[in-house]
């Protein structure tokens, strides 16, 4: 009976000491130190616990063990594909797109500007070059068209979107490019913290109908590497040495043809490829004079050697 009452106390204790670490509220600022995308699960009940999240270095976890919550009528078909963008709040805040998601969803003609849209906790700064935030899209161009339509456009990191959101959004786009049959029930929630202008993070969820091709739930995290962010209005800071590709040679659109610099390898913290592969066939290094500019690759590699086996060629 002893024995019995020590383990019940143990368990009580562990179970508090997990609350309490949830519980445990940071100020509005948070500084990112290096990322990761080890996986994680947790339990949600709702998106309130979502916005109470604080990262803790890894930058994408699963929810609910990775598996989407989707009613059996959330799946239906019966109307076909379509797509809706929720209304902006008091706030002018994005909140949140659904779609049904379907190859005559995507896009057939050249893409459109945004750059006409400020979201919410918006500011135009460079880190080491490279703009930090990017006109994130809740639910990809790739996948539905969408231009420069406010409901769809969050102030995003420019680790949030690439390679976070990207990689999620390419295996879907791969997916219903296989067929005009596939189809794939899509949730995009922003995740804001009370009335702070920034996101913290992005909800995603996704369900391929009639199989598990696509599967997944997840929350990223709204971060950037060795940069401090205040969520209350998109306000930043850099660390010393801040450093978002891992590269000894200079970025440059021209590079030398040599084996060592064809295997050089341009990664972010996590071990993600950095180099574009764009639809026309081209490949861009960070840095480089349109590397910005191709905001939807159609592939990423490490290496430019990788990228010429698959066909791409340096710009000109």
């Amino acid at each position: 009976m002893l024995k019995k009452i020590k383990l019940v106390a143990v368990l009580v204790i562990a179970v508090a000491s997990f609350a309490a670490c949830s519980a445990k509220h940071t100020n509005e600022s948070s500084q990112n130190t290096s990322s990761s995308t080890t996986k994680q699960t947790q339990t949600i009940s709702a998106q309130q616990d979502l916005a109470n999240l604080n990262y803790d270095g890894t930058q994408t976890i699963e929810i609910n063990q990775n598996k989407p919550t989707f009613s059996q009528s959330d799946l239906s078909t019966a109307n076909g594909p379509w797509e809706t963008y929720n209304d902006l709040d008091n706030l002018n805040r994005a909140t949140g797109a659904e779609a049904l998601l379907n190859k005559k969803l995507m896009p057939t003609g050249k893409r459109g500007e945004i750059s006409s849209v400020t979201p919410t906790g918006w500011h135009s700064k460079k880190v080491n070059g490279q703009y930090l935030f990017n006109r994130s899209h809740l639910i990809g161009y790739q996948l539905t068209g969408e231009n420069a339509n406010w409901k769809n456009l969050i102030t995003g990191t420019r680790q949030l979107n690439s390679p976070e959101m990207l990689r999620f959004e390419m295996d879907v786009k791969y997916y219903l490019e296989k067929s005009a049959k596939n189809y794939v029930r899509y949730s995009v929630t922003p995740i804001f913290r009370g009335d702070e202008l920034l996101a913290r993070g992005v909800h995603m969820m996704a369900q391929s109908i009639d199989s598990n091709d696509i599967q997944f739930n997840v929350y990223i995290f709204n971060v950037e590497d060795g940069v401090t962010l205040n969520y209350a209005d998109g306000t930043s800071t850099t660390t010393k040495n801040t450093q978002q590709v891992t590269s000894k040679t200079s970025t440059t659109e021209t590079i030398n043809s040599s084996t060592s610099t064809t295997n050089q390898e341009y990664v972010d913290s996590n071990g993600n490829g950095l180099i574009k592969g764009s639809n026309s066939g081209v490949y861009h290094l960070p840095g480089s004079k349109y590397y910005d500019k191709t905001t939807n690759p159609k592939e990423m590699f490490k290496t430019v050697e990788e990228a010429k086996k698959a066909g791409y060629r340096a710009a000109k």
